[in-house]
């Protein structure tokens, strides 16, 4: 592993451990990082094609993976979707990818970015930063581990609204307070 790898590697998981499960961003996100059962891939793509190649290569390889080794993938692509409306388009490739027969509808794809931005909403707003990562990232998940985290959550429906107020309560201040500054 190179240095410049671990380091986009560590900025990930420092982000993880401090927005997304502790500020409990999403309750299902401790339980496969203390069990080591996240697989981190940074991408050395440079083009959207070669990321779709081994967006469906990670597929493959979760596929076949024992969930209890690896349940979940993040594929960081640092070096391609660097502009979040180029990300944002590439999206519906990757729903495409995912209904591919192959995959028998085991997956879906959660969507990360430093510049994400929901429809309807400002660059700055800070509802935003729920789904903003140090890089463009693919969340590679399990639909029968989606499905038995949801089973297993009280209001998981409610789970959008409150990161919301999360966010708001936090506010920029207190986010630039985590030292996650978008890098």
């Amino acid at each position: 592993m190179t240095n410049e790898t671990e380091t986009i590697i560590d900025a990930t998981q420092l982000w993880l451990e401090k927005a997304v499960i502790g500020l409990n961003l999403c309750p299902f996100a401790k339980a496969v990082h203390v069990k080591k059962q996240i697989r981190y891939v940074v991408s050395a793509a440079t083009t959207p094609e070669a990321l779709l190649e081994e967006l469906m290569n990670e597929l493959r390889t979760l596929q076949d993976a024992d969930p209890e080794k690896i349940d979940t993938t993040l594929l960081i692509h640092p070096y391609v979707l660097t502009d979040f409306l180029d990300f944002n388009d590439f999206l519906d490739t990757v729903d495409i990818a995912v209904a591919e027969p192959e995959f028998n509808d085991e997956f879906q794809i959660a969507s990360l970015h430093p510049q994400y931005q929901f429809a309807g909403t400002a660059p700055d707003d800070i509802e935003n930063y729920t789904n903003r990562s140090p890089y463009p990232t693919l969340h590679l998940l399990r639909e029968e581990s989606v499905d038995r985290a949801v089973a297993a959550f009280p209001d998981a429906d409610k789970i959008v609204d409150d990161n919301v107020e999360t966010m708001k309560k936090l506010g920029h201040e207190g986010w630039k307070r985590l030292g996650l500054e978008v890098l």
